[in-house]
């Protein structure tokens, strides 16, 4: 059988504070699980415009990247999708309480690494902590290695 491949291009973000991470806990095929606040790079954006949007979407909160943390390379076991994440480390900036967040997320919460290890069975991917997990190991990347160009 032959298909066209392509891999799902997606961005992340990896945001610390107070030794706590923000994620999000969204409803899936595969039940309830945690991600951060993550989504698909849609047509004309960089990743970091993406990035923001889908943080705010997911979580309410502005997020100011300031660092890749990763890129990732993740063919999902039932061999129907590879993502390719974008990871990027950075802080919030304010929460606009009261905001919908996007169709699918219950809520946003902070969890320390070892009550993310707790309920790893959970996790939308093993993507969610690696991504921490390289933040605490101190990855970080400048911005100025990812590169946008409009298309005119």
């Amino acid at each position: 059988m032959q298909r066209n491949w392509k891999p799902n291009v997606t961005v992340a973000a990896v945001i610390e504070r107070d030794g706590r991470f923000l994620l999000v806990e969204e409803e899936t095929a595969e039940g309830l699980r945690f991600n951060q606040p993550a989504g698909h790079l849609e047509e004309g954006e960089s990743l970091l415009a993406a990035s923001v949007r889908e943080t705010l979407e997911e979580t309410a909160h502005h997020f100011m990247p300031d660092c890749l943390v990763g890129v990732y390379q993740w063919p999902r076991p039932q061999g129907d999708l590879t993502y390719l994440r974008f990871a990027f480390g950075g802080r919030v900036a304010g929460e606009e309480s009261g905001r919908t967040l996007d169709a699918g997320i219950v809520r946003a919460v902070w969890l320390t690494p070892e009550e993310m290890q707790a309920c790893a069975d959970r996790h939308r991917s093993p993507l969610v902590m690696q991504c921490v997990d390289d933040w605490l190991a101190g990855r970080r990347h400048a911005l100025d290695l990812i590169r946008h160009y409009d298309a005119a």
